[in-house]
């Protein structure tokens, strides 16, 4: 199993490339980060700096839209990260949430999200596509190779992963919730005629090394509120008792009462009390090193390729250090 991590591009800049660097040193294989233009700093830019003053890790975004960018925009962006350090790019993509509705946007339609995919895989890996009725080819980057992994909670974004998907993004570590979301993906590859084993699951949720349950809690409960906003849409569109996803993820948005984006991925959002302590324990990793351990274990068992750490809080340098000394050498 690979073991990323997640930043957030708040400044300085630089700040997060060095954050970067010590993840590399300590054995991370992915640096990802948020991709908020309004929120955060402009990641493509960091992505530049950051693989020029690293050798091994593979950068992209947790994760990028359809919407914010034109798709050709995306992949080209790939496209010459590529050419210039490596093929050491990924892509992570979804409807878009924040990025878009702080423009007063909404997200992207699953149609748009599933060509989007396709079109900038393709433009990112040398291959040609049509779009809007064009032939389009990057003939200068024909050795550019580029993954697109999905994030998705609803049945139709599952089904659209399984069908033309890399990967698959899961925001939490539940690995009751991750067994039925993996089993929805690969169920959908197969129907598709898909090897569904050839699909990498990531599985990206908060990770908190230490002893003092109740601080982590507190500084990770934000993340069952981002997650709960992710959900919200789905239980509008499915209703909450149909079984579109688990019960788990339905039941505690009950008592949800709106989301603020300015707070959006922060400790100590304060749109996130309804979270109970029960749900940061499931979606996060929180606790003295064993347990991270024994988490790790379970997702592994199921098929997950990759754990990315969030380090949304205010231990990130040692949570990343502990992960590199005693973690990551024990899980690999």
């Amino acid at each position: 199993m690979d073991i990323g991590v997640v930043l957030q591009n708040d400044p300085p800049a630089l700040g997060v490339v060095e954050m970067a660097k010590k993840a590399e040193a300590a054995g991370f294989s992915h640096v990802w980060t948020f991709d908020s233009h309004v929120l955060w700093q402009e990641p493509f830019v960091i992505y530049s700096k950051i693989l020029d003053e690293t050798e091994r890790v593979i950068v992209g975004p947790m994760v990028t839209n359809p919407g914010t960018r034109d798709w050709t925009v995306i992949a080209s962006l790939f496209a010459t990260l590529n050419e210039m350090y490596g093929n050491r790019t990924i892509c992570g993509i979804g409807r878009g949430d924040s990025a878009l509705r702080v423009l007063g946007a909404q997200p992207q339609t699953l149609g748009q999200l599933r060509e989007a995919v396709q079109v900038i895989k393709g433009l990112g890996s040398g291959e040609k596509v049509t779009l809007r009725e064009k032939e389009l080819q990057f003939a200068w980057a024909p050795d550019s190779r580029l993954e697109v992994w999905v994030a998705a909670y609803g049945p139709k974004a599952l089904a659209l992963t399984g069908e033309v998907g890399d990967g698959y993004i899961l925001q939490l570590a539940d690995p009751d919730i991750a067994a039925w979301m993996i089993g929805a993906v690969r169920a959908a590859a197969e129907k598709a005629g898909r090897d569904p084993m050839s699909i990498k699951f990531c599985v990206a949720a908060p990770a908190y090394v230490g002893d003092d349950l109740e601080h982590q809690r507190e500084q990770c409960r934000w993340f069952g509120g981002m997650v709960g906003n992710h959900i919200a849409d789905i239980v509008g569109r499915y209703g909450g008792d149909g079984g579109a996803v688990p019960q788990a993820l339905t039941d505690y948005i009950k008592a949800r009462q709106g989301y603020d984006y300015a707070e959006h991925g922060r400790a100590g959002n304060s749109h996130t009390t309804f979270v109970p302590d029960e749900i940061v324990d499931r979606f996060c990793i929180l606790g003295p090193v064993e347990n991270h351990l024994k988490r790790l274990e379970e997702l592994k068992a199921l098929g997950v390729d990759q754990f990315a750490v969030y380090l949304q809080h205010d231990a990130k340098l040692a949570t990343l250090e502990a992960y590199g000394s005693q973690i990551i050498p024990a899980i690999k």
